[in-house]
């Protein structure tokens, strides 16, 4: 055995021993990657990342409606079965205006009717007397009648004026002597209807005029004659008793 391969042996086996230590203190704890590992990586189809929210979608503009066609069609003549539902539709319409009519007159003449039978209670209750009053209308409308019936008999045999006239006037006296309040009341509603006529009005106002004036007039003649009459029944007490004293 030569002296160079002994060397040899001997040299490279502490070589070894020195590279094999090396490489084990430097070898690393941790795997250094060139690149991104790949649990960490992203896909090439993902447009954003996951931390950011993606942006709204942005509307696409919708394309205008195209322009529909007006198709115009010849006019067409009226069908038999078109014109005969005209006819009807029309007759139908005529029928119900007519029918609404007369319902509403129906109904406008039972309105007339129960206002004219309200304001006819009404009137009737007005001419009644108050209770305060203290007039009683069945046994002064009786007497007023028998006075009426008294007048007729009267004048039965006269003539016609009077045979009418006679009624009516011991009927109104003995109206306004019995139920004073009664005939005030009457007086004064028919007024109110007189004054709807002004010469009815008028002429009513004359004559109450000159009755008044007659009546004043009668009472003041009665009461002169009255005076008088006593005074001719004094002036013939007096001629009596001086007669009677001359006698003695």
């Amino acid at each position: 055995m030569s002296f160079r391969p002994m060397l040899n042996q001997r040299t490279v086996a502490p070589i070894a021993a020195t590279l094999l230590a090396g490489s084990i203190v430097a070898y690393p704890k941790q795997t250094v990657f060139a690149e991104e590992p790949r649990d960490t990586r992203k896909p090439i189809y993902d447009d954003y990342p996951t931390e950011t929210p993606a942006p709204a979608a942005i509307p696409k503009p919708t394309p205008p409606a195209p322009a529909s066609t007006v198709t115009t069609s010849p006019p067409s003549s009226p069908t038999p079965t078109d014109i005969l539902t005209a006819q009807v539709r029309q007759a139908r319409l005529f029928l119900y205006s007519q029918s609404l009519a007369a319902e509403n007159g129906f109904n406008a003449f039972l309105s007339r009717a129960l206002n004219i039978e309200n304001a006819f209670t009404n009137t009737v209750a007005s001419l009644a007397p108050s209770a305060e009053s203290g007039e009683r209308l069945l046994p002064g409308g009786v007497y007023v009648v028998v006075a009426a019936m008294a007048g007729s008999i009267v004048s039965r045999n006269r003539g016609i004026l009077l045979r009418t006239a006679s009624p009516l006037a011991f009927g109104t006296v003995a109206a306004w002597s019995l139920l004073p309040v009664t005939m005030r009341n009457i007086s004064d509603l028919v007024w109110e209807y007189e004054k709807q006529v002004p010469a009815l009005a008028e002429q009513h106002l004359f004559l109450r005029e000159k009755a008044e004036h007659t009546w004043h007039t009668g009472i003041a003649h009665s009461g002169m004659a009255r005076q008088q009459m006593e005074e001719k029944i004094g002036d013939a007490r007096k001629k009596l008793e001086e007669l009677v004293s001359r006698g003695h």
